[in-house]
């Protein structure tokens, strides 16, 4: 094992500020690093650690590979082309969104935007768990707290990148709700996540509908609608998923007569199909720069 590189192409415009941006803000201390220039992580590979770090090039995004084994190549590869949504078609994604009075000048600024997947859909999971009810701030420092309490540290520690995101194993059995100090109801909702994820290999793998994954997780103890929709998004990349409550999307819709309803908004997104996933990600972009821009 050493150090190596790779090479992710796409389909440009590719917004690459964007998607780093994304990283940066909900980077888990300890876990993730993100500067101007580059997004570095700790990964697990069949027990193994590593660290990967994606920078922009020339001709698609270039991938440092620190301790990777060469047989682990192709599935670094493809993990990473989910997590930076290397495969998504900007052109079919804006022919479809740009018949929304809303989406159609977002569109245009933004062709290149695209939908962040997840490294580990574990880690992406609760991630969502810890997201419910809280700023973004507050969830990513609920997330450093778990890593710290339970993740696994590195033999070799390199600046920041410090531990490795826990496993299933590590957090099934554990007071997660006493070591981060929140509601048990959350932690116990990282267990039963935890426990479904050992219990089903293939609690994570491609679903054959939205709907069949929504299902799917909404079985678990502690996940609700929201939190199934945005696992499928990020985790399990379906490009149509929308968490139709999310405050930021009706937020962003907001026009002379208020804020539309969450019926009204599902309605509207009929016309964004197959792709209401990425229509979420232009309006929480622009909700965001909104709120900052206050």
């Amino acid at each position: 094992m050493g150090a190596c590189d790779l090479r992710l192409s796409y389909r440009p415009p590719y917004d690459w500020a964007a998607i780093r941006a994304f990283l940066a803000k909900r980077a888990i201390p300890g876990v993730e690093a993100a500067d101007p220039a580059a997004y570095a992580r700790t990964v697990s590979l069949a027990g193994r650690h590593a660290i990967l770090i994606v920078q922009p090039g020339a001709a698609g995004l270039q991938v440092g590979l620190r301790g990777v084994d060469p047989g682990d190549v192709p599935t670094v590869t493809a993990r990473l082309r989910r997590l930076f949504d290397c495969d998504a078609d900007p052109a079919a994604i804006a022919d479809r969104l740009a018949g929304d009075p809303v989406l159609a000048p977002l569109v245009a600024a933004r062709p290149g935007l695209r939908l962040p997947g997840a490294w580990d859909p574990f880690e992406t999971g609760c991630r969502a768990i810890l997201g419910q009810q809280v700023s973004v701030a507050a969830a990513i420092g609920l997330a450093g707290k778990l890593v710290a309490a339970f993740g696994t540290r590195l033999a070799e520690p390199v600046g920041g990148l410090t531990h490795v995101f826990p496993a299933p194993a590590d957090l099934v059995e554990a007071d997660v709700a006493l070591a981060l100090n929140m509601p048990r109801a959350r932690g116990a909702a990282i267990r039963a996540l935890a426990a479904a994820a050992l219990a089903d290999p293939d609690l994570f793998a491609p679903a054959e509908s939205l709907e069949d994954a929504v299902l799917r997780f909404t079985a678990i103890r502690g996940i609700g609608p929201w939190t199934a929709q945005y696992i499928a998004m990020r985790a399990l990349k379906l490009p149509d998923a929308l968490p139709v409550g999310d405050v930021g999307l009706l937020r962003a819709l907001e026009d002379g007569t208020g804020r539309p309803s969450a019926a009204a908004l599902l309605d509207r997104a009929e016309a964004w199909r197959p792709y209401r996933a990425y229509a979420a990600q232009h309006l929480w972009a622009a909700d965001e720069a909104a709120v900052k821009g206050r």
